[in-house]
C-alpha cells in the first residue's frame, strides 16, 4: 500500500509513521519548502527504512495542497490512503491562524485527496468538535455540538463537517481525546492540554512536604490518552475493512475529573496531593452581572493574567476547567477487541509523561537561572557580609561575577573578607557602617551611590537576635528597642535609599534575611520576632506599590543557623541547625526566582498550622516553652556559671523541629 500524510513531521504524524513502516509500501509526507530540515530529521528517526519516506513539497494552506505537476502525475492513482494530520491543535493560537490551517487546511486537503485519487480519506479530527457538549457526546454526534464560542472548538468543529460534506471519495474521522507522550517514554514536544497542570503542581511540589494535604477545585472532566495508543488505534481501523464513513473515538474509557488528574500527576512528581476538592459552581449564586463587572476591574485582570503567567498556561485555555462532556467509545472499542489495543491507566503511565516534561519541557529549563545569569556585573549590597550568612554569600556572589559591596562595624573584619574575595578572583568593597545608627547609614549610602552608580540588589543581613521570656524582659524595654532599631529601623533606611535608584534603572531586588520565627512565632524571642515582622510586613506593602516597576522584594525566612548569633545558647550546641552554606543556597534561591517569600518546609508547614488551627500551634509553641529554659544571659547570670542540662525529650523535641528556635 501507498500512503500520503499531512502534517507527518508533527507530533503524531511522526509516531504514525513508525507504524505505517512496519507495512509494506511508500510513505508520501507533504512538507513546505521552509521545513524541509524536518524531513531529514524524520528520516534519520527511521535509517533503516528512510527511502520510503518521500518528501512532497506543498503546503495545506494553498489550493491542491500546492502540489507540482509532477508530484500530482507521479502521485494520481497510487494513493491507498491519504492521512490529514495537519491541524493547529495550540488553545493559544490566533483565531486566523487556526481558520487557515483547521478549515481552509482540511478543505484543500479533501480536494488534492480527491484529484489524487486515493481510496480513502482519513481525517484526524479531535474530541474537541463537541464544543461545551453537556452529557455523553457519542461517536455518531456531531450536529448536537454546544457552546462553539471558542475558536479551536469551532474550527476543529468545521474543519469535521468540510470532510463530512464536501469529500468525494470513502472517508473515515477519527477523534482523539488529549493526546499526551508516550506511554513508555513520556515523550512529546509540545506543552498543551494536562500539561499545564504541571507547573503548579511543581511550584507545590517545591515549597511543600509530600504528606501535606491540600485544599483545591475539582471542575472539568478530561480525557487524556497516550500518543502510542492513538496511532496504534489509527492505524489498525484504518486498515480495518468495511469501517467507511464511521467515526471513532479514540479516548480513554475512564473520564477523569480535574482534581483526578492532578491528584494523579501529583503522585508522579511526588508532590501534595489535593484531598479536599470543591467545583467552583458552588459559586453560581453569585450575580452573573457583578462577576463581569468585577472581571473588567483593573486589578482583577492584572491579577488573572499574573496568575496564569505563573503557572504557564494562556488565558484562552481556561475554558479547558469547564469541560462536561464524557466520550462514549464503545463502537472503537468492540472494533479493537482482540487487537491487542486498549488504552492504558492513567497513573500506569503519569511518571513517565511527568518525568519527560520535567526534564525536557519544564519552560524554566530554558530560562538563564544560574546565579551567574543574575548577578554577574551587578552591584550587590550585603549588610553584615564580614561574617556568618553574609560572608559566606558575598563569596558565593563574588564568584559569580557580582561586584559585591559588604557593610559592618569593623573594618578589620571587613577587610579580612575583602582579601578573601580578592584572592579568590572576585570583587569586593568594604564600608564601615553600624546599622543601628541612621545617620552612619545615611552617609554611607551616599557614598556607595557616588562609588559604584547605586545598587542593584540589597541584601539585609546584618541582625540582632535576643532570646528571652517576656516575663524577664519587664524591665528591659531597651531589648525591643536595640532590635527593632537594627532589625527594622536600620534596614528600612537602606531600602529607602536604595529605591530611588532602582525605581529611576526599573530593576532592582531587595533581600530581607528574616526568620523562621515570623512563620511560626516561637516563644522567647518576641522582640526579635517582631523586628522581623516589622520589615516583612514593610516589604509586602512596598512590593505591591513597586510590581510594575521591575522591582522584586523577597523575605528569606531563615531557620536556626549555625553562626556566631547563637553560639551564646549553649543548648543550641545539642540542636541540629542548618550550616551556613545551606543558608547561603536560600539566599541565592531567592535572587535566581525573585519568589516574595523563601522558606524551608517546617516554616510552611508552621505557617499553615498557625493559619489553619491557631489553638494548637499555641499550644505546641508553650510545650516548647516549658520544656526549654532560659540561658544563662538571658537570666542575668555570668556564662558558663551553670552547664546546660539536655533531656531525652529536648533532644527528640529539636531534632522533630529541625531550624526552629526554641
Amino acid at each position: 500500500m501507498n500512503y500520503f500524510l499531512t502534517g507527518g513531521t508533527g507530533f503524531i504524524g511522526r509516531f504514525f509513521i513508525e507504524n505505517l513502516l512496519l507495512r509494506q509500501g511508500t510513505i508520501n509526507v507533504l512538507v513546505r519548502e521552509s521545513s524541509q530540515h524536518k524531513l531529514e530529521e524524520l528520516r534519520a528517526r527511521f535509517p533503516l527504512a528512510a527511502e520510503r519516506i518521500i518528501g512532497v513539497t506543498g503546503d495545506i494552506t494553498r489550493p491542491g495542497l500546492g502540489l507540482s505537476e509532477a508530484d500530482l502525475a507521479r502521485l494520481k492513482g497510487s494513493i491507498d490512503h491519504f492521512f490529514h494530520f495537519a491541524a493547529i491543535y495550540d488553545m493559544a493560537a490566533s483565531e486566523a491562524s487556526q481558520q487557515a490551517a483547521n478549515i481552509t487546511g482540511t478543505l484543500y486537503a479533501v480536494q488534492a485527496a480527491g484529484q489524487l485519487g486515493a481510496r480513502c480519506f482519513h481525517h484526524v479530527s479531535s474530541i474537541a468538535v463537541s464544543g461545551l457538549y453537556r452529557g455523553t457526546f457519542r461517536e455518531d454526534m456531531f450536529e448536537e455540538a454546544e457552546d462553539l464560542d471558542h475558536a479551536y472548538f469551532r474550527t476543529k468543529h468545521e474543519s469535521e463537517k468540510v470532510v463530512r460534506q464536501q469529500c468525494r471519495i470513502p472517508y473515515r474521522i477519527y477523534r482523539p481525546g488529549a493526546v499526551v507522550g508516550h506511554s513508555r517514554t513520556g515523550e512529546i514536544d509540545k506543552i498543551d492540554g494536562p500539561y499545564y497542570s504541571f507547573k503548579m503542581i511543581q511550584r507545590i511540589r517545591n515549597v511543600m512536604p509530600k504528606w501535606m494535604p491540600l485544599v483545591g477545585v475539582d471542575s472539568g472532566i478530561n480525557n487524556i490518552v497516550p500518543v502510542d495508543y492513538v496511532v496504534n488505534a489509527i492505524d489498525f481501523l484504518a486498515h480495518l475493512d468495511g469501517q467507511d464513513g464511521g467515526c471513532f473515538h479514540i479516548v480513554d474509557t475512564e473520564h477523569h475529573s480535574t482534581g483526578q488528574m492532578m491528584n494523579i500527576f501529583a503522585e508522579a512528581a511526588h508532590a501534595p496531593k489535593f484531598v479536599m476538592r470543591f467545583d467552583p459552581k458552588v459559586f453560581n449564586f453569585v450575580p452573573t452581572a457583578l462577576v463581569d463587572l468585577l472581571a473588567k476591574l483593573p486589578p482583577v485582570k492584572r491579577l488573572k493574567t499574573a496568575m496564569f503567567e505563573r503557572i504557564g498556561m494562556p488565558e484562552s485555555a481556561a475554558v479547558l476547567t469547564r469541560y462536561e462532556t464524557k466520550y462514549d467509545s464503545r463502537h472503537t472499542q468492540r472494533l479493537l477487541e482482540g487487537s491487542g489495543i486498549k488504552p492504558p491507566k492513567l497513573a500506569s503511565y503519569a511518571p513517565r509523561i511527568w518525568d519527560y516534561w520535567e526534564r525536557n519541557l519544564d519552560p524554566d529549563l530554558f530560562v538563564d537561572r544560574t546565579l551567574e545569569g543574575q548577578v554577574k556585573d551587578r552591584v550587590v549590597l550585603i549588610t553584615g557580609g564580614s561574617a556568618g550568612i553574609g560572608k559566606a554569600t558575598a563569596i558565593r556572589l563574588a564568584a559569580a561575577g557580582a561586584k559585591v559591596v559588604i557593610t559592618a562595624r569593623t573594618q578589620e573584619k571587613l577587610d579580612e573578607t575583602c582579601a578573601e574575595i580578592t584572592a579568590l578572583g572576585g570583587q569586593a568593597f568594604a564600608y564601615v557602617c553600624d546599622g543601628a545608627d541612621l545617620e552612619s547609614v545615611d552617609r554611607v549610602m551616599q557614598q556607595i551611590e557616588f562609588d559604584h552608580g547605586g545598587v542593584d540588589i540589597l541584601i539585609n543581613n546584618a541582625g540582632r537576635s535576643i532570646r528571652r521570656s517576656v516575663s524577664l524582659a519587664y524591665e528591659r524595654f531597651h531589648d525591643f528597642e536595640r532590635t527593632m532599631q537594627l532589625n527594622y529601623f536600620g534596614a528600612l533606611r537602606m531600602i529607602l535609599r536604595v529605591l530611588p535608584g532602582m525605581d529611576k534603572r526599573r530593576r532592582g531586588h531587595i533581600i530581607n534575611i528574616s526568620s523562621i520565627g515570623v512563620l511560626g512565632h516561637p516563644p522567647r524571642f518576641s522582640a526579635y520576632i517582631a523586628s522581623k515582622s516589622a520589615l516583612e510586613g514593610f516589604s509586602l506593602c512596598a512590593a505591591a506599590e513597586y510590581s510594575d516597576r521591575n522591582i522584586a522584594f523577597t523575605n528569606v525566612n531563615m531557620p536556626l543557623v549555625r553562626t556566631e548569633m547563637i553560639a551564646p545558647t549553649k543548648i543550641y550546641e545539642y540542636a541540629p541547625t542548618m550550616e551556613v552554606e545551606e543558608a547561603v543556597d536560600l539566599v541565592v534561591e531567592a535572587i535566581i526566582h525573585k519568589k516574595a517569600r523563601v522558606a524551608t518546609g517546617m516554616g510552611v508547614f508552621m505557617s499553615a498550622m498557625g493559619a489553619l488551627f491557631p489553638k494548637f500551634a499555641e499550644i505546641v509553641n508553650n510545650a516548647t516553652f516549658r520544656m526549654f529554659p532560659d540561658s544563662e544571659a538571658a537570666k542575668g547570670l555570668p556564662a558558663g556559671s551553670v552547664p546546660p542540662e539536655v533531656t531525652s525529650e529536648q533532644v527528640a523535641m529539636a531534632q522533630l523541629m529541625k531550624g526552629v528556635h526554641f
